[in-house]
């Protein structure tokens, strides 16, 4: 199971998007999946994703700052400003997405 939290105006794609409910998605992996066609399973466009977080770690982002704050990353050296949409995601994987208006949650 591949868990998504969905984190400022992408909650409206969680499963029951209202402010009192949780905003996490529950999938089972396909042979294959990454980022980029989980994203395309939830209909959420890959625009719309300011930072990604894979197991707790940055994957991408889309602030020029994070380099520096210290986060642990999914990539050798700095976290990159391409979307990270080829990278596999496994079985019990967490992915933490977030909007851009959720952007200085993450600096």
């Amino acid at each position: 199971m591949v868990v998504v939290h969905l984190y400022g105006s992408l909650r409206r794609y969680a499963p029951d998007p209202r402010p009192d409910r949780e905003s996490v998605v529950r999938l089972e992996p396909q042979s294959g999946e990454t980022v980029g066609t989980l994203l395309a399973r939830l209909n959420i466009p890959p625009a719309e994703v300011y930072h990604v977080f894979l197991n707790g770690a940055l994957l991408s982002t889309r602030n020029s700052m994070a380099p520096w704050l210290g986060y642990q990353q999914v990539r050798e050296g700095a976290p990159g400003r391409d979307s990270g949409l080829d990278v596999p995601v496994q079985d019990e994987d967490r992915l933490g997405l977030f909007a851009s208006d959720m952007a200085l949650l993450v600096v």
